[in-house]
């Protein structure tokens, strides 16, 4: 899909020198993908401790 941004272009270069990434598309790429990552990641720390899991490593790696 094409679509038109204004973008900061010292942004986008600096993003591009980072990571070396060679093409402003791959960087924006990259970059929504991360947000969509951190943000699902954010949802499941939501959790942590909420929900009891009753398993016993010790059985499950047959100690």
């Amino acid at each position: 899909m094409r679509t038109t941004l204004d973008l900061p272009e010292e942004l986008i270069f600096k993003a591009m020198e980072t990571t070396k990434i060679k093409t402003k598309t791959k960087v924006i790429i990259i970059a929504l993908e991360q947000l969509i990552k951190r943000s699902k990641i954010s949802k499941i720390k939501k959790y942590k401790g909420k929900i009891d899991l009753d398993i016993d490593l010790d059985k499950i790696r047959g100690r």
